[in-house]
């Protein structure tokens, strides 16, 4: 009886010491994974920042040309669109990614122009840019912070986002032969709404690990910020030129 006990002690141990194995392997499997997210958020809005610097850039330079950007406009349009989906096919692609990220978001940056154009050549209009560019950033950082705070989940969003999403284009392509304010407003707003919701939903998946690509990941906050700061610029200068 006494050997049993001394035998049963001795598997106890030995049971306890592989559960306290067990569980430190778990904890440092933890641990790598949760170094390995952050850093992959910490690469990414890097690159997010990157991008916003391209795309200032991008508008700099077209404010520069503008009678040449607004000859070009659609063949912009369709490069920058291409752009965006060729990152797709390159997001995993070290070096080449990051080239044709900062040429999408360069281009993307040359065809605000004519808004911006239009815009700045209202009374205060760059006011209404700088107003709208704070309103924006501000607006991004707050959300930001809450999709990283709250439990909340707005990952499920996805289908219904895109839905609203493709509504909104089939809304802005009548408009274009309809050119009606009050449409564009309604649309400004639907559009300032959606893409508020975007960046909760993106920043969300990003810290998730929904994203395999820093990049890739960047690139959706960057299209989140832009269609925001327009949706943004288009309400204030609608309401910017019924003062005039």
């Amino acid at each position: 009886m006494g050997l049993y006990d001394r035998d049963y002690a001795r598997s106890s141990q030995t049971d306890n010491g592989l559960e306290r194995i067990n569980y430190q392997t778990r904890e440092e499997e933890q641990l790598h994974v949760i170094t390995d997210i952050n850093a992959f958020v910490k690469t990414t809005y890097m690159y997010f920042a990157a991008s916003l610097m391209a795309g200032t850039a991008g508008a700099y330079a077209g404010m520069q040309a503008a009678a040449t950007i607004k000859s070009f406009y659609w063949p912009l349009v369709i490069l920058e669109i291409a752009l965006i989906f060729g990152l797709n096919f390159v997001r995993n692609k070290p070096g080449i990614n990051s080239i044709v990220l900062f040429a999408f978001t360069f281009i993307s940056g040359l065809t605000l122009t004519p808004l911006l154009s239009t815009i700045l050549h209202m009374p205060g209009g760059a006011g209404i840019v700088t107003n709208a560019f704070l309103m924006t950033s501000v607006a991004f950082g707050a959300l930001t912070m809450f999709a990283m705070n709250t439990k909340k989940d707005f990952t499920m969003m996805g289908k219904m986002l895109f839905i609203a999403l493709i509504i909104m284009i089939v809304g802005g392509v009548v408009n274009i032969f309809l050119g009606s304010p009050i449409l564009q407003l309604i649309l400004a707003g639907a559009g300032a709404l959606l893409f508020s919701f975007f960046i909760l939903y993106d920043t969300q998946n990003i810290i998730q690990g929904a994203y395999d690509s820093p990049v890739s990941a960047a690139a959706s906050l960057y299209l989140d910020f832009l269609n925001l700061f327009v949706s943004l610029l288009q309400i204030l200068g609608i309401f910017g030129g019924r003062e005039e």
